[in-house]
């Protein structure tokens, strides 16, 4: 790894944040949806659903337009009315939020732990009330949540809602992600690990929660518009509930269907450069490295966040050197619509303030990565 040489010298084009990595395979399953005449949701959807559901080990995969669109129907699912309260970290993006408060309920806001960034299952513990409905742990980064410490809080009456957005194919004591609560949902926006353009699933083992959010994703309507098409006799539908439109389109899962058999290859390769930031930024004064949850896990490594003091002066002098990086999250605790009155959560707001994300995607090269650190060691010298 060069660090010393390099350190002095900038790198001669600009690194980006995150690139998506899409192959031959994705381009011809597109290719081929495209030239068949249907592209809206249909057999590729339905194959990229039962491929996904196999792979996270949940009974039940939903495609959905978006990662959004799967905590709205997720919430949905659960009945959230004005009253009810659900308990999630202000470590996310608003969505985890807003999906909650746009069905009337109201989000209650737990602490993190400052080192591992994950949720603080004592200050869950602290904001349960007799009208929480759900604990929503987000999987910041790719790194699990601990789920065993949520589940004994939730006990029998209170869901678990995994945000698992940063998450396909983490592990959690050897089970992956979106077997562990009531329902997890996914995103595939281009940054994240699997991409297919702009898309989400939801899974679950729950029948009932299946089929209702089978109807809400939908119009409410009480058939497969591909299984119909061109058939008299089942052409007829019904419209059971007053649903949104949030399927996701063969196009998109044609996508989904090659990046997720691709998907345990490019964990591999983000554990890898995560690793040499980790060797290489060890004991950089004024740097904090993020911290491994305790239970045995695998890390999806989504993000590879850092704190550092001076952040937005930091992420500057990074772009200054050719070094794209990320901002992942403002608190949203700390967000206009939702600080009126708000709580303070001190490791929240001391990580909020200082995060930053480097430069993590399956094409960087090693030479990528020891460029990042050689801009990190010189910028904080």
């Amino acid at each position: 790894m060069t660090t010393t040489a390099a350190a002095t010298a900038k790198r001669a084009t600009m690194l980006p944040f995150s690139r998506p990595s899409i192959g031959e395979e994705e381009i011809r399953e597109v290719t081929e949806v495209l030239r068949s005449g249907w592209i809206t949701t249909g057999p590729r959807t339905v194959q990229f659903e039962k491929d996904f559901a196999a792979y996270v080990g949940a009974k039940h995969a939903l495609a959905l337009s978006s990662g959004t669109a799967a905590l709205h129907c997720a919430y949905w699912a659960l009945d959230l009315k004005k009253g009810d309260e659900i308990i999630c970290p202000s470590l996310t993006w608003p969505a985890t939020a807003n999906m909650a408060v746009a069905l009337g309920a109201k989000v209650v806001f737990a602490d993190i732990d400052r080192a591992t960034r994950q949720v603080d299952p004592k200050d869950v513990a602290k904001k349960v009330t007799k009208k929480t409905r759900a604990i929503v742990p987000v999987h910041f980064a790719g790194a699990p949540a601990d789920l065993d410490a949520l589940k004994a809080i939730a006990g029998k009456k209170i869901k678990i809602i995994e945000d698992a957005a940063h998450s396909v194919g983490t592990e959690y004591k050897g089970k992956r992600i979106g077997s562990h609560g009531n329902a997890a949902i996914y995103s595939f926006h281009p940054i994240k690990d699997i991409t297919t353009g702009e898309g989400g699933m939801l899974t679950t083992d729950d029948d009932k929660l299946a089929n209702r959010v089978k109807l809400f994703k939908f119009h409410g309507v009480s058939r497969d518009a591909w299984k119909a098409y061109g058939s008299a006799a089942t052409a007829h539908y019904d419209t059971v509930l007053p649903g949104f439109k949030y399927n996701l389109t063969d196009i998109a899962s044609a996508m989904g269907i090659h990046q997720l058999r691709k998907l345990d290859g490019f964990i591999d390769r983000r554990r890898q450069i995560a690793e040499r930031y980790l060797a290489g930024l060890s004991g950089v004064a004024g740097l904090e490295l993020p911290a491994a949850p305790a239970a045995p896990h695998r890390h999806a490594w989504h993000l590879f966040t850092v704190l550092v003091d001076k952040r937005d002066e930091f992420m500057q002098k990074l772009k200054d050197e050719n070094i794209g990086s990320g901002l992942h999250f403002e608190a949203v605790h700390r967000l206009s619509y939702y600080k009126k009155g708000a709580k303070k959560l001190p490791q929240t707001e001391y990580v909020c303030s200082r995060i930053c994300s480097l430069p993590l995607f399956v094409g960087m090269t090693d030479q990528d990565a020891d460029d990042v650190i050689a801009a990190v060691r010189k910028v904080l010298a």
